[in-house]
């Protein structure tokens, strides 16, 4: 089971990770003005180190807060796209149920 985890509720860091053969791998990045910039690059960076492709990923876990307004809704937003691309559950929620943030 390879699970993409994405956490953009910090309004410092961004970090997303990929969880496999009982490891779990992260990569972060200091958050920017643009986080909808840095979130899709880094989980290219965490799949391409771990020679895992996208179509290898069985679930997503999103951090829905509470935390950063906007934060949050870019994480929860490529989450809900990629899940609904992929046919995945997001958050153990069934194919098609978005995830929802959770603010301060």
């Amino acid at each position: 089971m390879n699970t993409l985890i994405i956490d953009t509720r910090d309004s410092a860091k961004i970090k997303v990770g990929l969880k496999f053969n009982k490891k779990t791998k992260y990569e972060t990045s200091k958050a920017r003005v643009l986080k909808a910039q840095a979130v899709l690059p880094l989980i290219d960076k965490v799949l391409k180190a771990n020679n895992i492709n996208l179509s290898d990923i069985n679930k997503i876990k999103v951090n829905t807060g509470p935390g950063s307004f906007t934060g949050l809704r870019v994480g929860i937003s490529i989450a809900n796209a990629l899940g609904f691309f992929l046919k995945i559950p997001i958050n153990g929620k069934k194919v098609g149920k978005l995830a929802g943030a959770k603010y301060k």
